[in-house]
């Protein structure tokens, strides 16, 4: 079976819908997040306040082309994976992408009390998610298929996912 990517927004729902693909499948899973962090030796929003964001990119890339060699796995990426055309590539050589989609409105709901998210510490976060989402849509259409989250429960993601794989 080709690796399941999941893609999205950070609040789309990725990491807990990937908790639960695994549990259904057996799949290993992977967050390129957590590979990052522990490689690191630090949190991403201290890599981002130490180094910055294109530090973080860079060491982004590296996560990936780890993760983008395994076979068989559920791959959970950080939100800017996109961004590089470079992931994408290494993403679909094993895999098919997922991109998890929500309106910024329902992004900013699960998110704003998170504490944790270094690109949202600014005056107007849901402003800075919409603005996010706009520039991000081009690199977000780079996928194989979409799910709209928005009105979704996490087993409710996982069984449409799983719906996808399987055709």
């Amino acid at each position: 079976m080709a690796n399941i990517v999941l893609t999205g927004f950070m609040g789309a729902g990725k990491s807990a819908v990937g908790r639960k693909l695994k549990e259904l499948t057996g799949m290993e899973m992977v967050d390129t997040d957590d590979m990052i962090e522990r490689d690191a030796g630090m949190a991403i929003s201290e890599i981002f306040e130490k180094f910055g964001e294109g530090h973080f990119r860079e060491l982004e890339k590296k996560a990936v082309e780890k993760a983008s060699d395994l076979k068989d796995c559920i791959i959970v990426t950080g939100g800017g994976v996109v961004l590089k055309e470079e992931n994408i590539n290494n993403l679909r050589k094993n895999g098919k992408i997922i991109y998890l989609h929500a309106p910024a409105k329902v992004l900013y709901e699960r998110i704003k009390d998170e504490t944790h998210r270094p690109l949202l510490q600014v005056d107007d976060p849901l402003l800075k998610i919409k603005e996010m989402l706009l520039f991000r849509a081009p690199f977000y259409a780079n996928n194989d298929f979409v799910i709209d989250t928005a009105n979704m429960n996490v087993d409710e993601v996982a069984d449409e996912v799983i719906k996808i794989i399987k055709k």
